[in-house]
């Protein structure tokens, strides 16, 4: 497919369609600030009823996805629980407490991104004029530094009941949750039901150029809108993008598992070279982590790969990422395990 550079290094990397650039050109646009756009209309009741809620929201990136989910369903300074190893954790700025002013209380992910019922359970603050008051509960499906594992129906009722349970919300930042719905072969929907709030990335797997869409109840999204306007998210003529979120849903969804089976052919082949190490266990939709070993150094890793054209993403001294994507074939995963062969060699 591609002849040239390999981008491995996230499923962003994914230009748009010529379908989604022809959408784009097209699209009937108007003020979206006003909620007039009739462009990001469709997108956004295409999104609640595909995920089984009852409005949504457009959004320019997950991070302010998560964000706004989260401000428009706690009191400032409540406590948010959330995995140790989350995206909103570790990669979105810290938002969640600069801007909402919420403490984050980590529970670990397993190496699967799975909570463990008891610890969510025992993180949960008793009333105390010492303690801040436990707010939300944030899950991620599938989940990114876990190696894009994917939680099953059964899991994620249980979480989202210890929370609902104890009376307050839970979250899903499911920026992938279209993968994790195609690895399961399971409807969106109910992945996305036991969530008062879901988020989720028109730019990652499904390939459009820029944003992503909130989903939850009619009440919350009205609050969520205007925390997007608060935060500068608000937008004009916006379906010239919209347009391309409409594609994506309606045309690159279904064919996810073409990517899911790249990653596990391009993780089984990396599992077969020397000074690679990787759990096998855990590549169950797109995303592969893979760590090396001595005599085999970062550098040397780096500059082969560079030489060969491939494109990826450290995450750290010894760990790195590939994601697939549909703009990834399977000739290019030859050529990417070529390449890794001749460096290790």
């Amino acid at each position: 497919m591609n002849q040239g550079v390999i981008d491995l290094r996230g499923d962003w990397a994914a230009p748009p369609t010529d379908a989604m650039r022809r959408a784009m050109a097209e699209a009937e646009v108007g003020d979206d600030n006003s909620h007039e756009d009739p462009t990001v209309i469709q997108l956004e009741e295409m999104s609640a009823d595909l995920l089984g809620k009852e409005a949504a929201l457009f959004v320019p990136s997950g991070t302010m996805g998560n964000l706004v989910s989260v401000l428009a369903q706690t009191e400032h300074g409540s406590e948010i629980i959330a995995g140790d190893r989350a995206h909103t954790v570790i990669y979105e700025r810290g938002g969640i407490a600069a801007l909402g002013g919420h403490p984050i209380r980590t529970v670990p992910n397993d190496r699967f991104g799975m909570l463990d019922p008891v610890q969510v359970e025992a993180a949960i603050r008793p009333e105390n004029i010492h303690f801040p008051r436990t707010g939300l509960l944030m899950i991620e499906n599938t989940h990114n530094l876990c190696s894009g594992t994917v939680l099953r129906p059964e899991q994620v009722d249980m979480l989202a009941g210890i929370a609902h349970e104890h009376g307050f919300p839970v979250h899903l930042d499911g920026s992938r949750i279209f993968n994790a719905a195609a690895a399961l072969d399971a409807p969106v929907a109910r992945l996305a039901a036991p969530f008062d709030t879901v988020t989720f990335c028109l730019s990652k797997g499904l390939a459009a150029p820029v944003g992503a869409i909130v989903v939850g109840g009619a009440a919350t999204i009205a609050r969520a809108r205007e925390k997007r306007k608060l935060l500068g998210g608000a937008m004009r003529q916006a379906g010239v993008i919209a347009a391309a979120g409409i594609v994506g849903l309606e045309q690159m969804a279904e064919r996810l598992p073409e990517d899911h089976a790249n990653a596990r052919r391009l993780a089984e082949g990396l599992a077969t070279l020397p000074h690679i190490a990787l759990d096998l266990d855990t590549v169950q939709t797109n995303i592969v982590f893979f760590e090396i070993e001595a005599p085999l150094s970062g550098e040397q890793l780096t500059a082969g790969l560079k030489a060969s054209g491939v494109r990826f993403t450290p995450f750290g001294p010894t760990t790195f990422r590939f994601v697939t994507h549909y703009a990834i074939g399977r000739d290019d995963i030859e050529r990417v395990l070529l390449a890794m062969k001749e460096i290790v060699a």
